[in-house]
């Protein structure tokens, strides 16, 4: 596998598609990150590290609307990729639907938002939108 990022971005999409609740990843520290972002901003309902044969999973609970079965999450977009690496600098950060959406950047201070790498004063490499 060439981009694991894009194959957890990918997973995620094909769940909600197929309207899944649980979906399970395989795991690195990069994926479990990108994950405790998505569950700090309410994107997903919950998520759990389990360890099966050896080999780190990710279990996701996704997030749907109650009442009209919509999932919290409309579009997942990768933006930097191993053959175009994209980054920014902290005044720079990208702003996703004017700011409904999140960016998701890894920076030297670990994985965060772009709210919180602009509040931080930190730019890195932009990962993600999510919204």
């Amino acid at each position: 596998m060439t981009d694991p990022i894009s194959d957890y971005l990918t997973r995620l999409r094909n769940a909600i598609k197929a309207n899944h609740r649980i979906v399970e990843i395989p795991g690195s520290n990069l994926k479990k990150e990108i994950t405790r972002v998505l569950f700090e901003k309410g994107y997903i309902l919950n998520y759990k590290f389990d360890v099966v044969e050896n080999k780190n999973v990710i279990k996701i609970a996704l997030k749907y609307n109650p009442v009209t079965k919509q999932p919290a999450i409309s579009k997942m977009e990768r933006i930097s990729r191993p053959g175009l690496r994209k980054y920014k600098g902290a005044m720079e950060m990208p702003r996703v639907i004017n700011g409904l959406g999140i960016a998701i950047i890894t920076t030297s201070k670990g994985v965060m938002t772009d709210k919180e790498a602009r509040k931080e004063n930190v730019g890195g490499e932009v990962l993600c939108y999510v919204y």
